[in-house]
């Protein structure tokens, strides 16, 4: 038996970690390892076409299996081109493993071709990154490089020379025990003693959550039962908490609607559960505040605490909800519940009046049809920009379904390179890119990928032929809109062009049909829809600051309002309470 090289042994230990494929584009530094990948049948090549694609795919993958997923690129630019995508896995907490090459070893630090040192530049969207420059740190550095990526939540990034990967691996190397899973970590019984005093000392208690409810659901709903309490939540949360929640009052923050922001304002003990909600100027400074987080890191960046827990959300619910004083004045909850629905009421009619008329078509029509169509268990990519505002707005969680997207990071041109993440951990389970015209045509490339894999993802377009919520910025500024109007092609005749399935939408009645034709299609599918360039959206709070040179009357010509399915369960709530 030939003996193994360090590629070889590389791509093993990738393969007992539980990762199935490395994302990437070739190279001549990466060669051994892809040599080593063709010839092990546990792990497959994805070939994309740009390595910020394989990034945000790999990413993807990890938030969509809560495993670790893996990425490559070659020396120099070709690792340089991941730097995006690590930097959106790393600030979404996802286990991702990336594999810089490098520079033939007896070359680096002498300027040699496309020298660069990736050690140093993944520090920052990175829990760990080394240099492998001996063949003896084979395996060790690698496990200590998973284990680092998965019990950190984040990214790691192993730098290995191409020469390197060619040679020998050690003999006898240790195959040692990888962390592959992360445990659920109890607050100490001095922070729930603390928590549980404030809790039955506040009259009012409202609950903010964030994606660190995940999995934690029941757990809420039964600590909200017991207090009474009102529950917000942040976009990341969203897709974990809303669904089943009679105790829902929307969504706070720049893309919020409802009575999130009432609820965590009137309040007496507002706690933040799993949330590193980024935006202070919407989270109250004259309350009483405790949270719940497993990242310390998180507890008291954003807020004032008067007390700070150090736990997983559904470890810590399971500790305080027996131990808690059951409240039985619920008129706060109540009267939060109606500000809710009366809200929702009040602008879901922004994308129903006279719809069928309307040209350009309103996107928030579009988020609502697709919302309508889509399975049950559809995973939705999310552009940044506005159809990060039309997915939280229009999208309706039920504890299947999953919305992922660059919700911390901010990156444009996400959702189709995390649409392929997510497609190949599951190619029955329906994938929606909820692509905008910038992001799409950033990454266009890579729509070949899913040509070339017949992924069947299902690509819409929100074709305004501008850059919405930049626009939306300059407007808030003061500024006239300038650089942002995209010249774009008809995107069907594209997607046609490259061999998917291929429409274009300009008039709202044929909408549907050509959403149904997409969705049924085996293969590949866009849907180019023009939408309306003026549908824009504002916070539902609005201070002088947030609109400096933005007119408040302004706001009665702006989209803000529809929340689609959401309108019927707060109704349902609102009967709830009345007992009708």
């Amino acid at each position: 038996m030939a003996k193994q090289n360090v590629a070889e042994q590389f791509v093993d230990i990738l393969v007992r970690a539980g990762v199935k494929r490395l994302y990437g584009v070739v190279g001549d530094s990466l060669n051994p390892v892809v040599d080593a990948i063709r010839r092990n049948s546990a792990i497959d090549w994805i070939h994309v076409r740009h390595e910020e694609t394989a990034a945000f795919a790999a990413g993807a993958e990890a938030q969509i299996t809560g495993k670790l997923a893996a990425c490559a690129g070659s020396c120099g630019p070709g690792n340089l081109h991941l730097i995006n995508g690590l930097y959106d896995a790393h600030r979404s907490m996802a286990p991702v493993l990336a594999l810089a090459s490098q520079i033939p070893s007896s070359e680096i630090g002498l300027g040699y071709f496309q020298e660069t040192h990736p050690e140093r530049l993944f520090q920052e969207c990175s829990h760990y990154s080394e240099l492998i420059s001996n063949p003896k740190q084979m395996p060790r550095l690698l496990q200590t490089a998973i284990q680092h990526a998965v019990g950190q939540s984040g990214v790691s990034v192993v730098s290995l020379p191409g020469d390197i990967a060619s040679e020998p691996a050690p003999d006898k190397a240790a195959e040692t025990a990888l962390v592959t899973s992360r445990p659920s970590v109890r607050p100490g019984d001095t922070e729930i003693d603390k928590l549980v005093e404030l809790i039955d000392a506040a009259d009012k208690v409202t609950l903010f959550c964030g994606s660190g409810v995940a999995g934690a659901h029941a757990e809420v709903m039964e600590f909200a039962g017991k207090i009474k309490s009102p529950i917000g939540h942040a976009l990341r949360g969203k897709e974990w908490i809303q669904y089943d929640n009679k105790f829902d009052v929307g969504m706070s923050g720049l893309l919020g609607y409802g009575a999130a922001y009432e609820a965590t304002h009137e309040c007496d003990l507002l706690i933040l559960i799993g949330t590193d909600f980024p935006y202070n100027a919407f989270l109250p400074d004259d309350v009483k505040i405790a949270q719940i987080d497993v990242r310390p890191e998180h507890l008291g960046r954003r807020s004032k605490l008067d007390l700070a827990v150090w736990g997983d959300a559904k470890e810590t619910l399971r500790c305080l909800t027996p131990r808690v004083r059951p409240k039985d004045d619920r008129r706060f909850l109540d009267r939060m519940l109606k500000k809710h629905a009366d809200a929702l009421e009040g602008v879901v009619k922004a994308y129903t009046r006279k719809v069928e008329k309307h040209v350009p078509i309103h996107p928030e029509y579009v988020a609502s049809v697709i919302d309508e169509l889509a399975d049950e268990d559809a995973v939705f990519t999310v552009d940044t920009g506005m159809c990060n505002v039309w997915a939280a707005r229009y999208i309706t969680p039920n504890g299947r379904r999953r919305v992922i997207g660059s919700f911390s990071h901010g990156s444009m041109a996400n959702a189709l390179p995390m649409a392929i993440g997510a497609q190949f951990t599951d190619t029955e389970r329906q994938v929606v890119s909820m692509s905008g015209d910038g992001g799409f045509s950033m990454l266009m490339g890579d729509f070949l990928t899913l040509v070339q894999y017949d992924l069947p993802v299902k690509v819409v377009l929100f074709n305004n032929s501008s850059l919405g919520m930049v626009e939306l910025e300059m407007l808030v500024a003061g500024l006239p809109s300038y650089g942002t109007t995209n010249k774009n092609p008809d995107f069907g005749a594209v997607a046609r062009a490259c061999g998917a399935y291929g429409v274009r939408v300009e008039k709202p009645k044929d909408l549907e049909g050509a959403l149904k034709a997409a969705f049924k299609h085996k293969g590949p599918a866009l849907v180019d829809v023009v939408t309306d360039p003026n549908a824009l959206s504002i916070p539902p709070k609005i201070s002088a600051e947030m609109v400096t040179g933005f007119a408040l009357s302004a706001s009665k010509i702006v989209l803000d309002g529809g929340v689609g399915r959401m309108l019927q369960m707060a109704r349902s709530n609102i009967r709830n309470v009345r007992g009708l």
